[in-house]
């Protein structure tokens, strides 16, 4: 998958685009955020008032004296203790708005992230096999895990304070030319060195984040893999070795991750050292204002206050535009998901499908994996409604992809198959795939119970036709003696049962399901015989009345067919119609 390169304002657009569902939290949270502003203000006044008015004895402010008339005639107990008290309502209001701007963000952030992952989930299934074939899956988990949570961090963790900070500039720069214009043209002159450097940085850290996602991913890939064969892995004894893989996977994400800090170390190394040069001389020349008269001591302590107030917003203006790189990368990688063509596309004017007859055909399909991986070439061939059709051939002829393309997990490159007359790609895609159902080699389950794997043809079915089904897959006698029965657990991909039992519950679930047409990939290969006659005593069943087609390499499982279809490197070597049960031929063509 290509990251697509956004600014940082088109990845802040479409971000924002996606919380619009919240925007009354958001916009609660930027109020919150505003009302930090005139707190901040307001928290160096009280020492102002304690040098000038308690210890200096110049007249206390205006406001002050409206507050606390009584305490403000003469410096003693009562004004000291006003200003403490003033102090601390100050300081209680500004925690007041941290604990409810924190409370606020982390709900409206939760609530994000979830429909972010939710429709990254959405898009990833719906991309085609092709996709997922070349990209695996661990990318994709990874970004809808991992990358999802940057939509927090920017439109929330990052933005709120980023407009806070400008806020806050605007108005200690006011406050602070008001008191000597001096001070704060020379306080200011900092900014053009610190917008440099943010730039500079920006840059570099997009490509380091970058860097340090795709080998986080990849070190995922290991461990996903290593897990999902771990029979193999320790059938072999390489457990070692692969944690050995996963180890220096792992350490190149290290290394990577220290660039990028390194790199964030060496900004702030810049902007504080740059922010010191311009305290140092705001100090140099207020003092020497306080001497010559200009200011008084107490406003000199307040152009010191307000002239750190005016460089965190700063350094949390260039802070964010550096450190939100990584987040911006993770946001690059996520909307990637989204922005992902896929290749198997339901067309606008795409007709509805209730229940097909069941006739296919194939006419001069090719299909290939990409420019160099030929599979499928100019097939051409008919299935009349209701006929068992058994597709021969070796390993890797063809046969699995022709199932494939016949449920629209990908589409031929040349050619077209129909449906009742009607090429597949002409229906709706749902109502296409809800015409088939499907038994593989190696049955999927899913880590619930028993009862709910069978009912996944469909959600809707009650406990009863659930065990007609498992009745007619011969699954009923086995599932019953189980301690918990139907609401036995599986365990992931059904390992806690045995090949034979996860094969008749996936045969259960196609006879839940009853579609018009049935594939069957070698649905007793991993079987012995014994099981084998038990589930192709349920699979005649489940034929019954319906267009199947069976893939296998024990001539006697295809006995039953009615036609015979053999395919060998990508091509059609014969397509048979037989008497079953003798396996002569009727009538067909056959290549040399």
């Amino acid at each position: 998958m290509n990251v697509h390169r956004h600014s940082d304002f088109q990845i802040y657009i479409r971000l924002l685009r996606l919380a619009r569902p919240y925007w009354i939290h958001i916009v609660a949270m930027f109020l919150l955020s505003l009302v930090s502003t005139p707190l901040v203000l307001l928290s160096p006044l009280p020492l102002k008032i304690a040098v000038d008015s308690f210890l200096g004895g110049k007249p206390v402010p205006h406001w002050f004296a409206m507050i606390v008339p009584q305490a403000s005639a003469q410096p003693g107990t009562s004004m000291l203790a006003a200003i403490v008290i003033v102090l601390l309502a100050i300081a209680l209001a500004g925690q007041l708005q941290n604990a409810l701007a924190s409370c606020l963000s982390t709900y409206t952030g939760q609530k994000l992230v979830l429909g972010f992952r939710t429709l990254l989930f959405r898009s990833a299934q719906r991309l085609s096999l092709a996709y997922h074939d070349s990209k695996g899956t661990t990318d994709s988990t990874y970004r809808i895990q991992n990358d999802a949570s940057s939509i927090q961090a920017i439109a929330v963790d990052g933005l709120f304070p980023f407009l806070s900070a400008a806020t806050t500039l605007v108005a200690m720069t006011y406050v602070t030319v008001r008191i000597d214009w001096q001070l704060a043209v020379v306080g200011l002159a900092i900014s053009p060195v610190l917008l440099a450097c943010s730039q500079f940085y920006r840059r570099r850290l997009r490509t380091r984040w970058r860097e340090v996602k795709m080998i986080e991913s990849s070190a995922l890939s290991v461990v996903q893999e290593a897990l999902g064969a771990i029979r193999v892995v320790k059938a072999f004894g390489q457990e070692e070795r692969e944690e050995e893989r996963f180890a220096d996977r792992s350490q190149l994400g290290v290394q990577a991750r220290l660039r990028a800090m390194l790199d964030e170390a060496g900004y702030e190394t810049v902007v504080g050292m740059t922010t010191a040069v311009g305290t140092a001389a705001v100090l140099f020349i207020g003092l020497r204002h306080v001497q010559t008269g200009q200011l008084t001591l107490g406003s000199m302590l307040l152009v010191m206050a307000y002239l750190t107030q005016l460089y965190e917003p700063l350094r949390t203006i260039g802070k964010k535009a550096t450190s939100l790189q990584g987040q911006l990368a993770s946001a690059e990688r996520a909307l990637a998901v989204l922005d992902e063509a896929t290749d198997v596309a339901e067309r606008p004017d795409a007709r509805p499908l209730t229940r097909a007859a069941g006739r296919v055909s194939f006419r001069n399909v090719s299909f290939a994996y990409g420019a160099d991986r030929q599979i499928l070439r100019q097939i051409t061939f008919d299935i009349a409604a209701g006929t068992r059709v058994g597709l021969a051939g070796r390993t890797g002829a063809g046969k699995t992809t022709l199932l494939s393309l016949m449920t629209r997990f990908y589409d031929p490159v040349e050619g077209e198959i129909l449906l009742d007359g009607v090429d597949l790609r002409a229906y709706k895609l749902e109502d296409l795939r809800n015409q088939f159902a499907i038994v593989l080699q190696e049955p999927v389950l899913f880590s619930t119970t028993i009862a709910e794997n069978i009912a996944y043809a469909r959600a809707d079915a009650s406990r009863d036709d659930i065990v007609v089904a498992a009745r007619a897959a011969n699954a009923h006698d086995f599932i019953s003696g189980l301690p918990d029965g139907y609401d036995t657990i599986v365990g992931e991909r059904g390992m806690r049962l045995s090949g034979g039992e996860r094969q008749r519950v996936s045969l259960a679930r196609a006879f839940l399901k009853d579609a018009p047409i049935l594939l069957l990939d070698e649905p007793t290969s991993s079987v012995d015989v014994k099981t084998e006659a038990g589930i192709m005593e349920a699979m005649d069943r489940l034929m019954k009345g319906r267009t199947s087609l069976l893939i296998a390499h024990r001539l006697t499982t295809l006995e039953k067919c009615d036609q015979r279809i053999e395919i060998e490197n990508g091509q059609l070597v014969s397509n048979h119609l037989v008497e079953p049960g003798t396996g002569q031929i009727i009538s067909g063509s056959q290549r040399s």
